[in-house]
């Protein structure tokens, strides 16, 4: 049986309408206005509760409670909001505003089944007022179009993107996490494999720039820089020579500190300002290879696209690398993605996941794979190569790449210095679903995007796996520790007693 909402007061608009009603209905419910030979499809997008007894103007308790006492149940009124999203069977918004006093229904479960329906996806959650109704995103557009996962931290945004990397395993998808905090390596994925890569890059592909930061050369210092672009331009001819000869491939450093030894050696008694500053190029590059060596390899293994593997979910475990590696891995994993998806010569499409990506995509700072961000979200979708962002601090990612990405799911939002620079950043995210992201519960969100037809809220399914990023249970952890401490002592007790001391 059809559910009659309320009735339109007021002036209608073709984009929202104000409706009246004696029963509850929810934000987030979706609705059905019929005229015009059209089926109009809505959302309710605010409610407001009250009585006739009570108005806002009464300043005095003792009344409130002398009416309540006479009325009993007082008769209530729900005033709410409807933002119409088009016509039902094309979403097309409609040119002329629905009759005041219309009828609005409950919209049926077919019909929302039908608006849902999509071919080229993957199932994420439900509708959160009609659980009857499964959310399915189409992965052409998430993956092309790029996709943004926000949430205040404990909201389910882990659980979010597991959920969205195993149903892409059950459509192939070839999937590289850079796993800031390395919680993805212990997961099994239900519907497909992983693959963990370790964090490497051959040495031979940092340029001079990144040399300099990496080994903090001044601006200043003239003849610092000078040596250590000779010793670079040296290395980088002796893996050429290398290459010719079809040797091993050479350890770059190694010949870079070669090349600063000699030079050393010949200055030494000729210039001791140049001598000076060739020993402070080369004592740099021994604390870089101290500090990071275990980052370097000048193998294959460096090379993210002979890596990776298709049709499944290839994570790069960052968790042991400092802020400055990190930057390095992801802007020359990235790069070299892009361009051999423009060369042609990695096969497959490719959706690169990047948790925590506040840390290298700052609003307010630039990073070395910032730039390399931002070109892949304006033009990887002409190239194969997609973008997730995940993050907990929303606020603090560049709002040019973030207005780049189409797609987003946005849980539970409190803090509204995050709330509007998402807002600045999606057209989409109206005032209405704005007011929205501080009261929803774990696990439930607002999708936003092409990849849905409509805006949706909805609840997240849960991950079958093992979660990660949920908190710790502290009272066990205590619990625990105080009965391995127990344990111990009363162990110790027991060896004494056989020893008979």
């Amino acid at each position: 049986m059809t559910k009659i909402i309320g009735r339109s007061i007021g002036e209608t608009e073709t984009g929202s309408l104000e409706f009246i009603s004696k029963d509850l209905s929810a934000v987030g419910e979706y609705v059905c206005i019929e005229y015009n030979n059209q089926t109009i499809l809505g959302m309710i997008s605010s409610l407001n509760r009250g009585s006739i007894m009570l108005e806002s103007d009464i300043r005095n308790p003792d009344l409130v409670e002398k009416i309540n006492e006479l009325e009993g149940d007082l008769e209530h009124y729900v005033r709410g909001e409807v933002m119409i999203l088009g016509d039902i069977e094309n979403l097309q918004i409609p040119r002329i505003p629905a009759p005041p006093g219309i009828t609005i229904r409950k919209a049926e479960i077919d019909e929302l089944k039908k608006v849902f329906q999509k071919d080229q996806a993957i199932k994420i959650g439900t509708v959160l007022t009609q659980p009857e109704v499964d959310v399915k995103v189409d992965v052409n557009k998430m993956v092309s179009r790029h996709l943004a996962i926000l949430a205040m931290t404990g909201a389910g945004k882990s659980n979010t993107t597991t959920v969205i990397i195993d149903q892409l395993l059950a459509k192939n998808g070839t999937m590289l996490v850079f796993d800031m905090h390395s919680e993805y390596g212990n997961i099994e994925f239900k519907n497909g494999n992983k693959k963990r890569i370790a964090p490497k890059i051959n040495p031979k592909n940092l340029s001079i720039g990144e040399y300099k930061k990496l080994l903090k050369v001044g601006e200043n210092a003239v003849n610092q820089e000078k040596y250590l672009r000779d010793a670079h331009n040296y290395a980088k001819a002796k893996v050429e020579d290398a290459k010719e000869l079809k040797d091993e491939p050479i350890n770059f450093i190694e010949e870079m500190k070669f090349f600063l030894s000699d030079k050393a050696n010949q200055l030494e008694e000729v210039n001791k300002s140049h001598y000076e500053s060739v020993n402070q190029v080369l004592f740099k590059l021994e604390g870089l290879q101290n500090r990071y060596g275990y980052l370097f390899s000048s193998n294959d293994e460096s090379s993210i696209t002979k890596t990776i593997q298709p049709g499944c979910v290839n994570i790069i475990g960052l968790g042991s690398v400092d802020e400055k590696g990190v930057d390095i891995i992801v802007k020359h994993a990235l790069t070299e993605i892009l361009t051999e998806r423009k060369k042609g010569k990695l096969k497959f499409p490719v959706f690169c996941i990047i948790e925590e990506a506040h840390m290298i995509v700052s609003e307010r700072r630039n990073t070395d794979s910032k730039y390399i961000i931002s070109k892949i979200a304006r033009e990887g979708r002409k190239f194969g190569v997609g973008l997730c962002l995940v993050s907990q601090s929303p606020k603090s990612l560049d709002s040019e790449t973030l207005s780049q990405v189409n797609n987003l799911i946005i849980l539970r939002l409190v803090e509204p210095n995050d709330q509007s620079h998402v807002q600045k950043s999606s057209e989409s995210l109206s005032n209405d679903l704005l007011k929205q992201l501080p009261s929803l519960n774990i696990g439930e969100a607002i999708i936003l995007g092409q990849m849905t037809n409509i805006p949706t809220m909805v609840k997240i399914d849960e991950f079958k796996g093992k979660i990660v990023g949920t908190d710790l249970d502290i009272l066990k952890e205590w619990e625990k520790a105080v009965k391995t401490e127990v344990e111990e002592i009363e162990s110790q007790d027991d060896e004494i007693d056989d020893f008979g001391v």
